[in-house]
């Protein structure tokens, strides 16, 4: 049993308390806060913080573009980011969601915000988690640390280019070239099939597919 002055300390936000993880953090014996973290979900010290998503929420918000924000303040506000998944893998995969979209999502937080991706099953798998990490950044050390202030502004143009990039057949680099020559996300949608064959790699099919995409009338997909 942990001893008083040996107690993990977490800061949870406030949202998260109907979650059942601050519950089993605390059957652990960790001392959880919960305040209206500005930041994250979990600060576990100075350097790291932990964003939880279902995989539910997980789709939601990349669909909404609110995971990229959150993962532009976390990597911006701490050296430490994590992002905890929580769910099955194959969950992502079956909610109407084109796979490729998925996919770019998860390559975009390995590789463009660099922030490492941890799986659990459940809230208490989650909690353990949490709780190893919180225990391997207090246990033995003697900063102390607190709630960071206030965050910093997403980056834009990292937004932008995911946005385009959900285009058929568009990755990052071909969503970059889009952006530099057309200004802004409403220029490349309003571009003709011309004006997109002028993009170095974009020839004609893949103009008409694009321009397809964005002008034919939307129909509600059949749930599978």
């Amino acid at each position: 049993m942990t001893s008083v002055e040996e107690r993990v300390r977490i800061f949870a936000d406030h949202r998260e308390s109907a979650s059942n993880v601050n519950k089993h953090l605390e059957e652990l014996g960790a001392t959880v806060e919960c305040r209206q973290l500005k930041v994250g979900d979990y600060i576990l010290s100075e350097r790291v913080c932990v964003e939880r998503k279902t995989t539910s929420d997980f789709l939601s918000s990349m669909m909404n573009q609110r995971l990229f924000r959150q993962l532009e303040e976390i990597s911006g506000n701490f050296d430490s980011p994590v992002l905890i998944m929580e769910g099955s893998p194959s969950n992502l995969f079956c909610n109407g969601i084109h796979p490729n979209a998925v996919r770019g999502a998860l390559s975009s937080i390995s590789i463009d915000y660099r922030i490492p991706m941890l799986w659990t099953h459940n809230p208490k798998e989650t909690a353990a988690q949490i709780y190893r990490m919180a225990h391997r950044e207090q246990i033995g050390k003697t900063t102390e640390f607190s709630v960071r202030g206030a965050k910093k502004p997403a980056e834009t143009g990292r937004l932008q280019e995911f946005i385009v990039a959900g285009l058929p057949s568009i990755n990052s680099r071909l969503s970059a070239r889009l952006l530099e020559r057309f200004g802004s996300v409403r220029g490349v949608f309003t571009a003709t099939e011309e004006e997109l064959m002028e993009i170095d790699k974009i020839g004609q099919k893949k103009a008409g597919q694009i321009f397809d995409i964005l002008h034919r009338k939307y129909k509600k997909p059949k749930k599978r």
